[in-house]
């Protein structure tokens, strides 16, 4: 009984090894880990949500390649609630394991800027599919990175707009007090002074329901156009709350507006606004238009602009951590490494070439204008702007 036991045994055995192709399973060097950091609860959950999935979507069709080179690769969402302090205690966490080789977050400026001091201090490569706040670049972090613009071009591109095409004389500003929100607006209203735009007011709220107390005096002064910089969940309820009130000035914001959300919230009040964008429209290419297709197909939902760099920040940092594994003769490259593997790539990705400056900017990066001519998102691109990154100011 004992003999006819151990020969099962020995016989499981065999069955078990020979069912694995054994040079492939000691080929495997490793696990190699991917992080997202985004807003997935909270108000700003519907552009968060998008970010992770983009990424997502970029690791399962990398994983096939790394596996070839000998390594498992996953992929970690984690929900920074656009808070600060919760960004930063996520990232303490995503530091102290040496698997996470490239983080792509944040949505929010004021999230990443502390975020990045963490990824900072181990070098871990941090790609940014969505930070417009130009001091995410400009300190000149060699592991922090973005795909998209700058606010520093993304406010004048609308001021210049407002002035050249809507021709408006007379601008009221509005923002979040958030780094983003006020940054953009800043930079907005910096460059509609020197086009010779009348700025009535600068004037900040963390306001999110009752907007009348602003609008009374806005509506006294009536500007030919109001612009906020912000999100979509304060945005919205404020265009609804002024068309409500009577004021017909003009509407814009910055690509905190770029959502499905910003026209479910304003209702019919968002026809006829605009906002600027640092993320490509989806139909923006024949590249772009299939991921939008393949990420419909595989979490059944319409793709929004920042899950296409969700998709282009992993892709592109992915593509590093390839090329440093190969530069190493297949060994699994250090954090140092994977950070110029980045600096050093040249992409082709859904969205266009990537290259990035010794600050972490793309070269080039794209801005666009849209206007909701319908209550229907997205809205119809009026105008594209291409411009280099500005140059680090010096502190």
């Amino acid at each position: 009984m004992v003999a006819r036991l151990m020969l099962g045994l020995v016989l499981s055995s065999v069955f078990l090894f020979s069912s694995v192709s054994l040079p492939e399973a000691w080929a495997q060097k490793g696990r190699i880990k991917i992080v997202s950091q985004s807003p997935l609860s909270g108000e700003q959950a519907g552009l968060g949500e998008h970010i992770k999935l983009g990424a997502q979507l970029a690791v399962e069709d990398a994983s096939k390649r790394l596996k070839a080179l000998g390594y498992d690769l996953t992929f970690v969402p984690m929900d920074d609630q656009a808070k600060p302090e919760v960004g930063v205690a996520n990232a303490r966490n995503v530091a102290a394991d040496p698997d996470v080789l490239l983080v792509v977050g944040h949505f929010n400026s004021g999230v990443a800027r502390p975020s990045s001091d963490v990824y900072k201090e181990s070098m871990l490569t941090m790609i940014s599919p969505a930070n417009t706040a130009t001091d995410i670049t400009d300190r000149g972090y060699p592991n922090v990175n973005r795909v998209c613009g700058r606010d520093d071009v993304q406010g004048p591109v609308g001021a210049r707009f407002a002035a050249e095409d809507l021709k408006a004389k007379t601008v009221y500003i509005i923002h979040d007090k958030t780094d983003y929100g006020q940054g953009v607006a800043d930079n907005f209203r910096a460059e509609a002074k020197k086009l010779g735009l009348q700025v009535l007011a600068f004037e900040g709220t963390e306001e999110r329901t009752n907007f009348g107390p602003m609008i009374i005096p806005m509506k006294a002064k009536n500007p030919d156009l109001v612009y906020f910089g912000g999100i979509y969940h304060q945005g919205g309820l404020l265009l609804k709350q002024m068309r409500e009130k009577g004021v017909k000035a003009a509407f814009m914001g910055p690509d905190g507006l770029d959502s499905s959300e910003m026209a479910k919230i304003a209702g019919n009040a968002v026809v006829g606004s605009y906002y600027t964008t640092v993320a490509p429209p989806t139909d923006s290419s024949p590249e772009a238009a299939a991921l939008a297709k393949r990420y419909k197909q595989r979490f059944g939902k319409e793709i929004e602009p920042f899950g296409l760099y969700g998709y282009e920040a992993a892709a592109v940092g992915i593509a590093a951590i390839e090329n440093a594994i190969k530069e190493l003769g297949g060994k699994k490259p250090d954090r140092k490494q994977v950070s110029a593997a980045v600096r050093k790539i040249n992409y082709k990705g859904v969205t266009g070439s990537i290259t990035f400056d010794n600050k972490g900017d793309p070269v080039k990066a794209k801005y666009f204008v849209l206007k909701f001519e319908k209550r229907q998102y997205p809205g119809k691109v009026v105008k594209t702007v291409e411009s280099a990154a500005p140059p680090a100011k010096k502190s």
